[in-house]
């Protein structure tokens, strides 16, 4: 799921770069006494526990009020889970009720309730995290992350590891298309392909983020087909290709070159890579993470906006460069560490440029 200027290609808007409660509950019962500022975001389905997108946000908005010592609730910071898309609209409306000073949607599928909640209450700060508001809304930030360029990074390390295992092909398991699942199919490729042009990438789409059992299915015919490492950009759906991985690799012996490796997405997901092997030795499966710094961002721009400083109407683009992506280097062995850092060096030099979109995709969209 970028300090420049950047432009939209097609002149469709300019890029400035800068460096819960449950639903229905949220009281604004004393916002009239009200003196901090506060923020609230309104979550995608899948829980502050979803361990992607919404967790990370959650965390970074923890952090930005632990930083200003704000606690959760009416006076500081909160969320406000939605069960379903139909919530999203609902959400929005229970946190301007609240009087909260910023309201952030977490992800793509909140775009058009962000737009239109912020066009009713033009006095409210907005952020659209992960996509573009092309009208550029006066009150709305869209903050962006280049997850092509992290991605390329975890396909340099995924074809690394398939070329020492003597691999042909590495997996690649979408949620559902999108400009953002694109970007990382898209870098994930071109990393693989850096590496040894002859590798293939078995990409496959589960066509949503929810469903971990068609998830775990997709994966146990990539195992089928001898595929040993395997992306994951799925959301919930990727919970399924761990636990496809798990249970191939606990009835293995310690070191087994049967072993699958699994790639996270959003957060660093080592910890859903523990598994014990079958005489008994703790291991891990989780090769590295294409990690989406969205609690970064928010806290970011939650430190501007109550500074008067909101970038309304703009585009906020985060990459290597600005730590707004990354991958960890910890379970990788010499060679892949190597490897992945050489090409983080030439991404963040400009002497490498990472496609956003495979080249037969529909969607263009550029920042």
């Amino acid at each position: 799921m970028v300090s420049r200027r950047l432009k939209i290609i097609g002149g469709v808007a300019a890029v400035v770069v800068i460096g819960g409660v449950a639903y229905g509950t949220l009281s604004s019962s004393n916002s009239s006494a009200k003196k901090n500022y506060t923020v609230a975001m309104v979550t995608d389905v899948g829980g502050i526990d979803d361990k992607s997108f919404n967790q990370s946000a959650w965390e970074g908005l923890q952090a930005w009020g632990k930083e200003h010592d704000l606690k959760k609730g009416s006076d500081g910071y909160n969320y406000l889970q939605s069960k379903s898309q139909a919530d999203f609209s609902p959400n929005f409306q229970q946190a301007v009720q609240g009087k909260y000073d910023l309201i952030a949607g977490i992800g793509y599928s909140l775009h058009n309730a962000t737009v239109s909640s912020a066009k009713k209450n033009p006095k409210t700060d907005y952020v659209l995290v992960d996509d573009i508001d092309q009208k550029k809304t006066k009150n709305v930030v869209s903050v962006m992350f280049r997850s092509e360029q992290s991605s390329y990074l975890a396909g340099v390390a995924a074809a690394t590891k398939a070329k020492a295992l003597h691999q042909s092909t590495v997996g690649f398991v979408g949620g559902m298309h999108s400009n953002i699942i694109d970007a990382f199919e898209a870098g994930y490729t071109a990393g693989v392909k850096s590496v040894d042009k002859n590798l293939a990438v078995d990409v496959q789409y589960a066509n949503s983020f929810g469903d971990a059992a068609k998830g775990q299915t997709i994966t146990d015919a990539m195992m089928a087909k001898g595929e040993k490492v395997i992306f994951q950009a799925a959301g919930a759906t990727g919970n399924g290709v761990f636990t496809a991985a798990k249970d191939n690799n606990q009835d293995l012996m310690a070191n087994s070159k049967d072993k699958v490796w699994v790639i996270g997405v959003d957060m660093d997901q080592s910890n859903m890579g523990n598994y014990q092997t079958k005489d008994g030795k703790k291991d891990n499966f989780t090769l590295t993470s294409s990690i989406t710094g969205v609690g970064r961002g928010l806290h970011l721009i939650a430190n501007k906006a109550m500074k008067n400083q909101f970038p309304g109407g703009k585009i906020v683009a985060y990459g290597l460069k600005e730590g707004g992506v990354s991958v960890p280097t910890k379970n990788l062995n010499s060679d892949e560490k190597k490897a992945v850092l050489k090409a983080k060096k030439a991404i963040i030099k400009g002497d490498i440029k990472v496609p956003a979109h495979p080249a037969n995709s529909k969607f263009k969209q550029t920042f």
